[in-house]
């Protein structure tokens, strides 16, 4: 025991399956490795084998952070139309046996004082407080989620009908009063085991000893507030340690047909058009957009997906879509808007994209990732969620920060209309109320870059927890 008093501190990370988890954790990880000397390993529950994404990221840390995928679980007993929330949780709690090999094999080689697991993995806990290792949670959202998280057991005792169907709006302490209907996707069907699930995790929140949260006091002052104020003992400390995101290398994307296009613009003329890497659209909604797109008269960048419906799916994978693989698009959409807008399949970097000179708003699924990479680039936004707790992000963004514009939905038939789309991207490129976006947005920027510096109260968040963590006694 001795031996390992004189290693580093050291915390292991475990990241619920998905990207949009993992991202984030290695951002926080570097933190830890390179500005507080701490090492780092991952250790990752999977439900079959690691995505060729997964591996690259983690591949390319550097040598004081390691990483261990756990044996893959057996998910077959899980019904098809379970949600991720379920599937996520479940995949943790089958894995502990193996985080126990794990976090066994790192106790009598390290000095492990840590477990952080994020907002799914409470299940762990347990196993982490066999080895007297404290635990902790990530979250990788924002304040406002993680006070509704807080805040849900007790709503839960005090609500008998679905959220969506209360009258009044929600009460979250801290934030904006927001709907029901608006609240994240999985208290949306109360029946459902994935908010049972949830449920189970909220109350376990307490049993943490800290939770750090990706986002910082300028950006949800009230939300952090309200999860900071609580008499004593009630709730683990909370450490707003955001924006924490990935910049991205310079060297990926370097030869991106986008990143070249975007050369030859206009400073801040783009309009950049993105739904993440798990957003896709009805082919009507795609119709729409593209037409939208056309009549702003706005210069854009459109990372395209096919659509979510099928429709023109047979032939977008058959031999002739490789003469035509936008056929879902528009007849003639492409030559109508060639030079002023470009559409790329799939994928851009968006870290550099977001970055360039020329990107001048950002349309987006309001993924916390994305909305944290527009703050620390500075791009107003335009709001279009789809799922998990993006309608919330949305609300926050343009109801309470006031950074983005969000286009309404036709009651009738709940797509978002050309004439509005175009209204509402003419409004953010080139329109007063976009200029207010604008400036507001670049407020928002300096604040980032601000609590980011050693100073700042993001880094000094974190420096205390790390300096809690060096001062801790292994047993």
């Amino acid at each position: 025991m001795a031996e390992t008093q004189k290693q580093p501190t050291h915390v292991a990370l475990l990241p619920s399956p998905g990207m949009g988890h993992l991202i984030p954790l290695v951002e926080l990880a570097k933190r830890l490795v390179f500005q507080h000397n701490l090492s780092v390993t991952f250790i990752v529950p999977t439900d079959g084998p690691p995505s060729e994404a997964q591996k690259s990221v983690l591949e390319s840390l550097p040598t004081t952070i390691s990483y261990t995928f756990l044996p893959a679980v057996d998910m077959s007993d899980l019904p098809t139309d379970a949600k991720i929330e379920t599937i996520i949780s479940l995949t943790v709690a089958r894995s502990l046996p193996s985080l126990r090999q794990a976090l066994k094999s790192l106790v009598e080689s390290r000095r492990l004082v840590a477990l952080v697991v994020d907002l799914f993995g409470t299940d762990a806990f347990d196993v982490a407080r066999e080895f007297n290792i404290s635990p902790y949670i990530f979250f990788p959202s924002t304040a406002m989620a993680l006070s509704l998280f807080f805040w849900l057991p007790k709503l839960d005792g005090m609500v008998s009908c679905e959220y969506r169907e209360l009258e009044e709006p929600v009460n979250i302490p801290g934030c904006k009063p927001i709907h029901g209907k608006e609240l994240l996707d999985p208290v949306q069907d109360r029946k459902n085991d994935a908010y049972k699930w949830l449920l189970h995790h909220t109350k376990r929140y307490r049993l943490a000893e800290g939770v750090m949260v990706n986002s910082f006091v300028d950006m949800e002052g009230g939300a952090i507030k309200a999860l900071q104020e609580e008499e004593a003992g009630a709730k683990p400390p909370v450490y707003p340690v955001g924006p924490l995101v990935n910049m991205g290398s310079s060297s990926e994307g370097e030869e991106s047909e986008c990143l070249k296009w975007l050369d030859e613009q206009p400073h801040g003329s783009v309009l950049y058009v993105s739904f993440g890497s798990g957003g896709t659209l009805s082919y009507d909604q795609i119709n729409e957009l593209a037409n939208g797109l056309e009549m702003s008269q706005q210069r854009f960048l459109w990372v395209v997906r096919s659509p979510s419906d099928g429709v023109a799916n047979a032939t977008f994978f058959s031999v002739q879509s490789q003469k035509d693989p936008y056929d879902f698009l528009p007849k003639g959409f492409l030559d109508r808007t060639k030079g002023r807008g470009l559409v790329v399949p799939s994928w851009a970097p968006q870290a550099q994209v977001l970055s360039h000179g020329s990107t001048g708003g950002f349309l987006t699924h309001c993924g916390w990732n994305s909305i944290l990479e527009s703050v620390v680039n500075g791009v107003p936004l335009i709001a279009w969620p789809l799922y998990a707790e993006q309608k919330m992000n949305a609300v926050m963004l343009t109801e309470d920060i006031k950074v983005a514009l969000r286009p309404t939905r036709n009651s009738q038939n709940g797509l978002i209309e050309r004439q509005e789309i175009s209204k509402v991207v003419r409004s953010l490129m080139e329109g007063e109320e976009g200029k207010k976006v604008r400036n507001r947005m670049k407020d928002l920027k300096e604040a980032a870059d601000r609590v980011l510096t050693q100073e700042g109260s993001s880094a000094k968040a974190l420096s205390a927890l790390a300096l809690k963590w060096k001062n801790q006694i292994c047993n």
